[in-house]
């Protein structure tokens, strides 16, 4: 085990940033037009970067495996983007973004990484509203702010309930731009299947072509990548069904460490499941937190009654009904971070209290929401003497017009109508806050190679505030990597032109056919979604909201056996020569076999409760995580072995001089 340098500059933490970029190397613009770099992933943070570095001069080719960057993952974001703009007076700062989010990650993030993403949060908003993005606006016309958990303040900008969308499409424009320029070459269709060193650097990239099955070879002096989390290792998750881990473990397995795996974020506010046949589940933002109080029946026998449908959530009385969140945690209610909010509906759906068939859901609900708007726009209209259904009327265009297609995604999804009836809500895989370890330059352990956005471990802790994925992925391209890759590569204005034809290219190549002929020549007993669903429930049962020695001993067990049967009895029909989906799900699929054993013995070893992360064995009496800070307040980041419960453990110690470690509190 060795101890991790995270090349953080010296100083007092509000002038790192500053000094760090004062003092970096530099590249010419001359010579950036000789020096090429590969982004893989082209969602908010590789869009952002590849556009970014476009701009400066490099030559960037980038690669995604959908038909067009504008359906990356980051198109399906709901809620808003943080920022410590200020704007609504509320006491708000880049000191107490800084401090929101350290304290939400359970103070398991490193401090000059956060503070620089607050830092620079304000410029994304600056950026976004200069390329057309239409944020919400208030009535004068000035920029809208709401709340989401873990805050005591309004700084979430926001677009409807479609943020991520329109923020893409801002990136997108950006890099439009950059390929009509010619600066930027773009392989959409494409997908990393390896990563090619070359004196111990990166300097490019093995990729398929999912068209035409043909396998390629792209050089580059650097390497970024961007593509995206993990949480499709559950099966059953938020994210898009192709989103993969693929480029990051390929990465993994060629020397870069991959940090805090068991580091998973369960989104309280999700569509829940109805069925063996789901194969992706549906996020409700948590922006509707804002206005819909959660809450479940007091009593045993109405829970009951509901999940038999003799009763109705709607028809129970205010007194019989439990706003659990609210009652626990007064200070912050309905809006505390997703880990804290998800564990409360699990505790009391395993205490009886569910409401849907299969007891796993609490309600949401805006009645009283409907009636406090109404109540304001039936006075500034005029309308002093409004009956309370004229309230309710007036209350419910109110909440369409900020949460519209949300309630229509939920209507047509469940066949209920949220504006009678209150949503049904369950936790769901959401977020991966683990990822490829990187440096206070976004650099991995592999000299050149970089990682951005969700690929990467830097911000959040053990769990991410929500709002604050959209920002970290902006800033690390628009505002972080296009500084800090120039200081590496600084050093490589004399390289020349990286060549595809040597020694490390063709063996990297050669590795892949191997790969890909092994998975072509399995029995054939199963289909790889058969493997996919069986990991998936072996990671939500033992490794999901709730975990303990002995469940996470033996999902290491089971998934070393599944992972063994894949390799011997998947089914990949077709040929690997062309187009073949199954082909492309069984690369994925075996990634994640491997992923999954690794976060299992993540888990394993971390003898603490952090945020994402709860051991039943760690808690206080309330139920509450119960943290170790004096044994673990570390990174933990695993070296590649082919067995992963051989993996090797070299740990990062976060060092915590400007906020005082103490148990977190949302009462």
């Amino acid at each position: 085990m060795s101890v991790l340098d995270s090349k953080v500059p010296q100083g007092p933490l509000a002038e790192k940033w500053v000094t760090h970029k004062n003092t970096i190397n530099l590249v010419n613009p001359a010579n950036k037009r000789n020096i090429d770099v590969i982004v893989v992933g082209t969602g908010l943070a590789g869009g952002s970067a590849a556009a970014t570095l476009a701009e400066l001069g490099y030559n960037v080719k980038t690669f995604c495996y959908n038909d067009s960057p504008r359906r990356a993952h980051s198109i399906a974001a709901q809620g808003g983007i943080n920022a410590a703009k200020n704007y609504q007076g509320d006491g708000d700062s880049n000191f107490r973004l800084f401090y929101d989010t350290i304290k939400g990650g359970d103070y398991r993030s490193r401090e000059a990484n956060v503070h620089r993403l607050a830092e620079v949060s304000s410029n994304i908003i600056d950026q976004c509203v200069a390329q057309g993005v239409p944020f919400a606006r208030e009535y004068g016309g000035l920029l809208d702010n709401r709340s989401f958990g873990g805050v005591l303040v309004s700084r979430t900008f926001y677009a409807a309930g479609q943020t991520g969308q329109q923020l893409l499409l801002g990136a997108y424009s950006a890099l439009n731009r950059q390929i009509n320029r010619g600066k930027v070459q773009p392989f959409n269709r494409h997908e990393m299947l390896d990563l090619v060193k070359v004196d111990g650097k990166a300097r490019g990239i093995i990729a398929r072509n999912l068209v035409t099955g043909e396998i390629e070879r792209h050089g580059a002096h650097a390497v970024v990548i961007a593509s995206g989390g993990y949480g499709n290792v559950f099966f059953l998750s938020t994210n898009a069904m192709g989103s993969n881990v693929m480029a990051a473990w390929r990465t993994h397995r060629r020397g870069a460490y991959f940090a805090n795996p068991c580091y998973t974020q369960i989104h309280p506010t999700c569509i829940p499941v109805s069925g063996e046949h789901q194969s992706k589940l549906t996020l409700m933002s948590e922006s509707l937190r804002n206005d819909g109080r959660i809450w479940v029946p007091k009593n045993l026998e109405d829970a009951k009654a509901i999940r038999e449908g003799k009763k109705r959530g709607v028809d129970l009385k205010e007194e019989d009904r439990d706003y659990y969140l609210e009652r626990r945690y007064p200070a912050f209610g309905n809006l505390v971070p997703r880990d804290v909010a998800s564990r409360a509906a699990k505790e009391r759906c395993d205490a009886g209290y569910g409401v849907n068939k299969t007891g796993n859901a609490v309600y949401l609900d805006f009645e009283a929401s409907f009636l406090r708007y109404g109540k304001v726009e039936a006075l500034t209209s005029g309308h002093k003497d409004a009956s309370e259904a004229e309230m309710i009327a007036l209350g419910k265009k109110v909440i369409e017009k900020k949460y519209g297609n949300l309630f229509d995604m939920y209507r047509n999804i469940t066949d209920e109508n949220p504006y009678e009836v209150p949503m049904k809500i369950f936790p769901a895989v959401h977020y991966t806050m683990g990822g490829l370890w990187v440096d206070y330059n976004l650099q991995t352990t592999v000299p050149g190679c970089f990682a951005a956005g969700e690929a990467n471990f830097s911000d959040h802790g053990a769990n991410r505030l929500g709002a604050s994925a959209l920002m970290q992925g902006l800033a690390d391209g628009y505002f972080v990597l296009p500084y800090t890759i120039g200081d590496y590569l600084a050093n490589e204005i004399r390289t020349g032109e990286i060549s595809t034809e040597t020694p490390e290219f063709e063996q990297a190549e050669k590795d892949t056919r191997a790969r890909i002929e092994k998975l072509m020549n399995g029995a054939g007993t199963h289909s790889v979604d058969y493997y996919h669903k069986k990991l998936g429930l072996i990671m939500w049962n033992k490794c999901g909201m709730s975990r303990n020695a002995e469940d996470l001993q033996s999902a290491m067990d089971e998934i070393k056996e599944l992972r063994e049967d894949f390799w011997k009895n998947v089914k990949v029909p077709g040929s690997a020569d062309t187009k073949n989906q199954e082909l492309e799900k069984a690369g994925r699929v075996a990634d994640f076999l491997e992923l999954g054993e690794l976060f299992a013995k993540d888990a394993l070893t971390r003898d603490e409760s952090c945020g994402g992360h709860f051991r039943e064995e760690y808690q206080t009496p309330e139920g509450e995580a119960l943290r170790d800070d004096e044994n673990f307040a570390f990174v933990s980041a695993w070296e590649y072995n082919e067995n992963p419960r051989d993996a090797k453990l070299h740990k990062e110690d976060l060092v915590f001089e400007n906020v005082e470690l103490k148990t977190r509190s949302y009462k």
